[in-house]
């Protein structure tokens, strides 16, 4: 997403947000904001949605300006962090994957039979890595942030999560793109292209997903810790 330097309030219109960057969008539908904006402002439509405006407000502007505003960070419930982040993986595992895949074998072209299924598996083991990841988060960091906020112990920590945040996934997809830009030709270009497209704002998509972990669950749960 291109960085900017306005931030965004409560009153400002939704289109507006939009319209400053249409990247935004795939994260509106993970606060399962629904369309039909009209001239509603984020606060009003946040409100009807039964959404968190602090969170709303604090995870787009950071996405969009790339900083995060620490008053906010502490005004906001770890819960609807972790909602959020759930409502994400279910993003990526019940229709990004599947939609990036479909349009990758309809893009194959059968002259290459040999290299098809490689390109293929290649795909198919970087979903079962972001897969892995986040069952992880879903039965071990998400449970342990609720029974944080209910006031029970626990000797786990994040900074257990935070340690093990690597890039594995991110090396993976490296891998993929680097095969189908490098050695796959094909009549039919223009399906590749856009394959790549959608994958390559998946990679960027995914890096935003993890820095929202990084810098607003891990302080967020951090201060819990301490107090």
């Amino acid at each position: 997403m291109a960085k900017v330097s306005k931030n965004y309030t409560a009153k400002d219109s939704v289109v507006d947000l939009v319209n400053e960057d249409y990247n935004i969008l795939p994260v509106l539908s993970r606060f399962s904001l629904p369309l039909g904006f009209g001239n509603g402002s984020v606060g009003d439509l946040c409100r009807e949605a039964n959404i968190d405006v602090n969170v709303f407000l604090l995870v787009v502007n950071f996405l969009l300006s790339g900083e995060i505003d620490e008053s906010l960070l502490g005004a906001v419930s770890p819960l609807d962090v972790v909602k959020f982040l759930h409502n994400s993986h279910d993003y990526y595992l019940s229709y990004k994957f599947p939609h990036i895949r479909a349009n990758l074998l309809n893009a194959l072209d059968d002259s290459h039979q040999d290299i098809n299924p490689i390109i293929v598996k290649f795909f198919d083991d970087y979903i079962d890595l972001v897969r892995h990841h986040f069952e992880y988060e879903e039965k071990v960091v998400f449970p342990y942030v609720k029974t944080l906020q209910e006031g029970q112990h626990s000797k786990y920590t994040i900074e257990v999560f935070r340690r093990q945040h690597d890039d594995d996934v991110e090396e993976k997809l490296s891998e993929l793109k680097n095969i189908i830009l490098r050695y796959y030709t094909t009549a039919m270009p223009y399906k590749m292209y856009d394959v790549l497209v959608d994958i390559y704002n998946c990679e960027e998509d995914l890096a935003s997903h993890a820095l929202i972990e990084n810098k607003m669950l891990v302080p967020i749960i951090s201060k819990i810790e301490r107090q």
